[in-house]
């Protein structure tokens, strides 16, 4: 298995994850627990970015004006239906907005093409000193390029 398919794959329309749903995930009933849906997106964001060549290490400076953090600002879920353990379940993630101090990402999780989840996402841009920063340029067309995502 290649580190590429453990991030997942980049999409005309953004980013696909797929995970399988273990024991840990699920609650005394046997369905994923609500917070672990939020588990499941941040690692398809995170490899969203990951698979478009943004390094977040690297781009986070401690105490800098120049430094760039992501950070969720605001998050809205629909759950429409609940996942099972052992269920495979894909997460997908797409850009709406990329500019300015902040992002708007839609991601959905899915199981066999069923909705279960869909939710947007909206994340700020700061620097190392949590204040708001603009996204450059050059990376906010990372996000919004169809191009960008077939390379």
């Amino acid at each position: 298995m290649s580190l590429i398919s453990l991030a997942g794959e980049l999409t005309d329309v953004g980013h696909r994850l797929v995970q399988r749903v273990y024991y840990e995930d699920t609650d005394f009933s046997g369905v994923v627990y609500h917070a672990r849906y939020l588990h499941f997106m941040e690692r398809a964001r995170t490899d969203y970015l990951r698979l478009l060549g943004v390094e977040q290490a690297t781009l986070a400076i401690a105490g800098d004006t120049e430094g760039l953090v992501f950070v969720v600002h605001r998050m809205e879920i629909d759950f429409k239906g609940p996942a099972r353990m052992d269920d495979i379940l894909t997460i997908t993630t797409a850009t709406e907005k990329a500019g300015g101090a902040k992002m708007v990402l839609q991601q959905e999780i899915r199981r066999d093409g069923t909705l279960l989840i869909a939710a947007k996402v909206i994340i700020a841009v700061i620097n190392g000193q949590g204040r708001p920063r603009r996204l450059p340029e050059a990376l906010a067309a990372r996000f919004l390029s169809a191009e960008s995502r077939r390379q």
